[in-house]
């Protein structure tokens, strides 16, 4: 399968609240098993709940959040020689934005509260806070970049 370049990417829509494309990656990743209408019922209680909580614009408290969660650098394993490397390389903005999400998402879904809404809805409150399980998961992403700096050199 080729890689697909910025020219062929597929575009997004905006979501018909927000009307933002961020809204609908967001969604998009949320969404599981193809329940779309699910995934959108809660994205919008829980950037109720955030702006309820936060008593600011959900939108851009949800923008900083994933600004605390969007890696600069990421580690790809590189096999040179028989011997397998971990390699830092750094992460373009496209790349950044859906590890961040991705993160977020999981992170949500490690959470110990009973409903969706209100795990997505502190898990955007803790990233926005620099707190919680993505924003853990980014640092130990940069500490293992920064620990194996010395194969930068393999970078391709």
């Amino acid at each position: 399968m080729s890689r697909k370049n910025k020219a062929q990417r597929r575009e997004i829509n905006a979501d018909p609240i927000y009307r933002s494309k961020l809204a609908s990656r967001f969604i998009n990743k949320i969404m599981q098993d193809g329940k779309k209408s699910l995934a959108e019922n809660i994205f919008y209680d829980a950037m109720d709940l955030v702006a309820e909580k936060t008593e600011e614009n959900s939108m851009e408290v949800l923008k900083a959040a994933l600004n605390n969660v969007m890696p600069v650098l990421e580690i790809k394993t590189r096999r040179v020689g028989g011997a397998n490397y971990q390699v830092p390389v750094e992460a373009d903005n496209r790349r950044r934005l859906t590890l961040g999400l991705r993160w977020m998402i999981q992170a949500a879904r490690d959470r110990s509260e009973r409903k969706m809404v209100d795990r997505v809805a502190n898990e955007i409150i803790a990233a926005y806070n620099e707190e919680g399980g993505a924003v853990r998961k980014k640092e130990e992403v940069h500490r293992m970049a920064e620990a194996n700096k010395a194969f930068a050199h393999y970078r391709w």
